[in-house]
């Protein structure tokens, strides 16, 4: 089983197209055009139904105390936690890529709609949601695909894990809402036929390379 990308190798950078926000030289950050990537796949395991995709960030800071904090910066040596950034079920077995900008194209103030998706597939709530909570002008249930945003003075370049999920079943059960969470945890008492990861690489400090 193998996940591939015509916008980025593994372990290499994300284009800017694909991200949340890009560097700017005074404000330090500015939108992007948030568009989810390309992804492509075969040799699927024997007897795959269906297909689960997430995305997530295993090294956004545990302690927000120091994020986007002008003179100071988050340390290398902090604990780290995941950050979930698409959740996508029910894609058919038959179906063999998605195509860049298909189910992500700009920013949704308050987020996307779900979980519905085209073509039969459910969107889950990715972590954006918790981010802009009390925030006016963004909060709501974030859907779908949202890019990186990592903190524009972090030490360490952050990495997004695309995960491919083979599924035995037609279709995800998943108990309450689709929040990732729940969705990780309905994985685990499914049968997962195979899986197979794609990571990208992506910072907003100028004094890191990616």
């Amino acid at each position: 089983m193998k996940l591939f990308s015509h916008d980025f190798n593994d372990n290499e950078r994300l284009p800017e197209a694909l991200c949340f926000a890009v560097k700017h030289p005074t404000s330090h950050i500015a939108l992007s055009d948030n568009q989810n990537p390309h992804l492509g796949w075969d040799n699927l395991p024997q007897g795959t139904q269906s297909l689960v995709l997430i995305c997530h960030d295993p090294d956004v800071p545990t302690r927000p105390d120091d994020v986007n904090q002008p003179g100071k910066s988050v340390p290398a040596t902090l604990p780290r936690m995941d950050f979930y950034h698409w959740l996508l079920l029910d894609i058919p077995a038959s179906q063999g890529e998605i195509l860049r900008g298909s189910h992500s194209t700009g920013i949704t103030p308050g987020g996307k709609p779900g979980p519905q998706a085209a073509a039969g597939l459910r969107h889950g709530i990715n972590d954006y949601t918790a981010w802009f909570k009390g925030d006016a002008t963004m909060a709501g249930t974030w859907y779908g695909y949202d890019g990186p945003c990592p903190p524009w003075n972090d030490e360490i370049v952050h990495r997004y894990i695309f995960t491919l999920y083979a599924l035995s079943t037609p279709s995800l059960a998943v108990d309450g809402e689709l929040s990732a969470a729940n969705i990780t945890r309905a994985l685990t008492q499914h049968q997962v036929l195979g899986s197979a990861s794609l990571t990208g690489l992506y910072s907003l400090n100028p004094a890191l390379i990616a």
